[in-house]
């Protein structure tokens, strides 16, 4: 899937601002409206966009206490843990991972309470072997809201113009 860099900046747009107005981007842009609408539409289309959503501002929601967790399990059980993870809102990020563990866990935690009743249900889950968690004292860099810029292919052709997009 190839994103020129018109789409790019498209997609920085509505991530910033799920609800700016087509209107805005195109303007930003200087593209002609009607292509920002056919644009977008075919990032969605094209399943490039998956959605549109909420982010909360840090200040408005913020857990009181998050968690990495590495958790180990026996070779067949990965289809049942994920699914029992996948009933937890507290699990932010799913991760399988090379290494010492088998996957790594962001968890967020209103009390260290949660957390520790979390942590238990994890490592009772049938197949988990052993967890290691690593509370998260301070983020000092969140780029967690930005696409990952290196992994969007761009086209080596440069971008369409508003007529023949």
């Amino acid at each position: 899937m190839t994103l020129d860099e018109t789409d790019n900046r498209i997609i920085a747009l509505l991530m910033d601002n799920a609800r700016i107005p087509v209107a805005t981007i195109a303007r930003q842009l200087s593209i002609a409206r009607t292509t920002a609408i056919a644009r977008i539409a075919a990032l969605e289309k094209r399943g490039v966009t998956a959605g549109y959503g909420v982010r909360m501002h840090a200040g408005a929601y913020e857990p009181a206490v998050g968690a990495y967790v590495g958790v180990t399990i026996d070779p067949r059980s990965s289809a049942r843990f994920v699914a029992q993870l996948q009933k937890m809102p507290q699990v932010g990020m799913l991760c399988a991972v090379s290494g010492s563990v088998d996957y790594m866990v962001e968890l967020s935690c209103r009390s260290t309470a949660e957390l520790d009743r979390l942590l238990d249900q994890i490592g009772t889950t049938e197949g988990v072997r052993t967890t290691s968690t690593s509370i998260i004292l301070t983020r000092r860099i969140d780029r967690s809201a930005l696409p990952p810029t290196a992994s969007l292919p761009i086209a080596s052709q440069p971008a369409a113009s508003p007529s023949s997009a």
